[in-house]
């Protein structure tokens, strides 16, 4: 009988990985859980807001200068005198006018200088400059 012990007794060549699977599975189960808790954050009533456009005037100011060096106001073109005048009325109504600039990329820089200078002497302060988003 002695022997028979002695026999049961040798030396495991393999690993038995069924507790280390157990063990990766209920890992893998609790991050699952975790992560979905995670994502969804706070539940919150969300304020409603009309499907309808607003009717309210567009107060954003914008000044084109096209290839050619026309500078339009919105749509109307417009000289360097009339964009001054027109400006200061609408910055007497509006003391925080935005305005933003769109030029052709082809266009001489001055031409956008003497806009921004202009916008300088009339004081508006809230200014853009609209440029093209690279792709890559």
């Amino acid at each position: 009988m002695a022997a028979g012990a002695s026999e049961e007794r040798g030396v495991y060549d393999e690993i038995n990985i069924t507790p280390m699977l157990d063990l990766a599975y209920v890992l893998l189960v609790i991050f699952i859980i975790m992560t979905t808790a995670v994502v969804q954050g706070i539940k919150v009533n969300l304020p409603k807001a009309s499907a309808q456009p607003t009717l309210a005037e567009n107060k954003t100011k914008a000044i084109t200068i096209t290839a050619d060096g026309t500078i339009y106001l919105d749509t109307f073109p417009v000289s360097m005198q009339e964009l001054e005048n027109m400006l200061r009325q609408y910055k007497a109504a509006n003391p925080s006018l935005p305005v933003i600039i769109k030029a052709d990329a082809t266009i001489q820089y001055q031409r956008v200088v003497d806009v921004l200078d202009l916008l300088g002497r009339l004081q508006i302060t809230q200014l853009g400059l609209v440029t093209q988003k690279i792709v890559k």
